[in-house]
């Protein structure tokens, strides 16, 4: 069971890694603003898995639940602000919107 899970785990990882691919190239700030909130989401899986291997996961639960909810808080603050400020999402390599 336990390889199962660490096999998982790292095509998870690898998931991660295309997000964070996305997160950093863009184009627009929109994908890198969806790259991380989707980075934030499988890291929340990843700790599950990671209570999973230590046999706590009540205690692994309360992590993730509250490292979801704060992605979430962020991902919405980050939205609000590129909304309040009026940005839309602008193409790096055109520079238009």
């Amino acid at each position: 069971m336990e390889q199962i899970i660490l096999g998982s785990s790292l095509f998870l990882v690898t998931l991660m890694l295309l997000s964070l691919y996305r997160a950093v190239k863009g184009p627009t700030t929109l994908d890198r603003l969806m790259g991380m909130n989707a980075i934030g989401s499988k890291t929340t899986v990843l700790i599950i898995m990671i209570g999973l291997i230590f046999g706590r996961v009540e205690m692994f639960v309360d992590i993730a639940l509250t490292y979801g909810m704060l992605n979430f808080i962020a991902v919405l603050a980050a939205s609000r602000y590129l909304h309040k400020r009026g940005l839309r999402p602008m193409n790096e390599t055109t520079g238009k919107e």
